[in-house]
């Protein structure tokens, strides 16, 4: 069947469904396309469901720290009871998405997108026509070039498996495999981790990602750093085992019950004949302009983690990239997007947060920067919950004394780096930080010693 739409747009995670909800209640006739359940990454296969199993993971952690300080034995994860709980949360998601958008009038059409020509995409029988087209269709893992990579679990299976195994091998030591690999080892699960790279979580602060290898080889598990995963096979009683090279380039294989896909992820565009629509991509995802546009095909956007921007794969970008092409598509003067403060958090036991300048990036700068650090694990915080891992890096640029960046790993980092984020935005000092009244004993009063 040909239909023809004002707008059509591939995705309905956070960078398509604001741009199609926003055109639809400007009067255009929109459609709106995947080819899994509506609703997106973050809510169904990402940020919220792991957030669910986190939040066990650290009700497990607080007591075992807690044991003989007040508290008797601790709680054990019962990974069927949480997968259940996990569910209330995800399942209802597509649904209700659908018939949000029924009720709104936009039309859902299920299935792969793919393009004909510059404004025609095909998806099943359909074929539909588009006056505009907005590509928001997120991100998948990276193909990994060596053999049995076939035989890894993905981040999506992980979420939705209904027992955990004992043995869990990670490959790659990023945001993915690092927040899971806390999440199964407070349930029990023996974890290994293979990380190409010298440290984990490579984003963030050096001497928070040390402290959080340091936590968690306490906690048990293996982390290889240096070294890369080579080859998986199958054994005759069922695990897996992989082999690895380390730095040395010498070889060693490791069995495991489950082997997890956790070494990057890659934007999701092979599927949508990209050349047949005269839309450029690279590396990065699709090239776009500073109005998130196509410059080889106008009639098309692209927001989102699928888009060669320098906004962080994060949940809240998404939507405001998707606000931006909205803005443009309705309006008579374009908008550029802009890329200021990006808070990020890996949500591990403890967390790292980070914002802001890193000391790398400020000597790049060649920008004068003071640098203040203080270990927290001796703070009354910390120590009232047995916390032994606590630490913050605070920058203060050396000329206008403006706190400038900021890196945290311990308890409530990732909602104090929501107040450093305030701070640096509003350029301001230690001094107006430390004649803030602040709530006390929270852990937010802390900052005025932060600093």
């Amino acid at each position: 069947m040909d239909i023809s739409y004002d707008l059509l747009v591939v995705g309905t995670g956070g960078g398509g469904s604001v741009v199609a909800r926003r055109c639809n209640d400007a009067g255009w006739s929109v459609a709106q396309i995947d080819n899994r359940p509506f609703g997106g990454t973050c809510a169904q296969r990402g940020c919220d469901p792991k957030k669910v199993l986190v939040g066990a993971a650290h009700a497990v952690d607080q007591a075992t720290h807690l044991h003989g300080h007040g508290l008797t034995a601790p709680p054990a994860i019962d990974w069927s009871d949480l997968m259940a709980f996990k569910r209330s949360f995800t399942e209802p998601v597509s649904e209700a998405r659908e018939r949000a958008l029924e009720d709104a009038g936009i039309d859902a059409y299920h299935g792969t997108a793919r393009f004909i020509n510059e404004h025609t995409l095909q998806v099943g029988n359909d074929t539909l026509e588009g006056e505009h087209i907005v590509l928001a269709t997120g991100m998948q893992p990276v193909p990994l070039p060596f053999e049995g990579a076939d035989l890894l679990t993905t981040s999506d299976e992980f979420l939705e498996l209904d027992a955990l195994p004992d043995e869990i091998l990670f490959v790659g030591g990023g945001y993915i495999s690092m927040e899971f690999a806390h999440i199964a080892r407070r349930a029990g699960a023996r974890v290994r981790i293979i990380q190409r790279d010298s440290r984990i979580l490579p984003p963030f602060d050096a001497d928070c990602t040390d402290r959080l290898t340091e936590a968690s080889r306490d906690l048990g598990m293996d982390i290889h750093l240096n070294t890369d995963a080579v080859r998986i096979d199958k054994t005759d009683n069922g695990q897996l085992a992989v082999t690895t090279r380390g730095p040395d380039g010498s070889e060693q294989t490791y069995t495991a019950d489950l082997a997890i896909h956790g070494a990057g992820r890659v934007p999701n565009i092979e599927a949508l004949d990209l050349e047949k629509g005269n839309v450029d991509a690279g590396r990065g995802g699709i090239t776009v302009n500073e109005y998130l546009q196509s410059p080889t095909n106008p009639r098309v956007y692209a927001a989102g983690d699928v888009a060669d921007t320098p906004g962080l794969p994060l949940t809240p970008l998404s939507g405001q990239e998707s606000h931006i092409v909205a803005d443009n598509l309705l309006g008579d003067t374009p908008h550029a997007a802009t890329y200021g403060l990006q808070p990020s958090a890996a949500f591990t036991l403890p967390p790292l947060a980070t914002v802001g300048l890193t000391v790398d990036e400020a000597d790049a700068q060649e920008r004068e920067v003071r640098i203040i650090e203080n270990d927290l694990s001796g703070w009354y915080s910390y120590r009232r919950i047995q916390a032994d891992t606590a630490y913050a890096k605070v920058l203060v640029d050396a000329e206008t004394d403006a706190i400038v960046g900021a890196h945290l790993i311990g308890e409530q980092a990732p909602e104090l780096i929501n107040l450093f984020t305030l701070a640096i935005r509003h350029n301001m000092t230690p001094a107006d930080i430390k004649d803030t009244t602040f709530a006390y004993p929270t852990h937010g009063s802390d900052l005025q010693y932060m600093v």
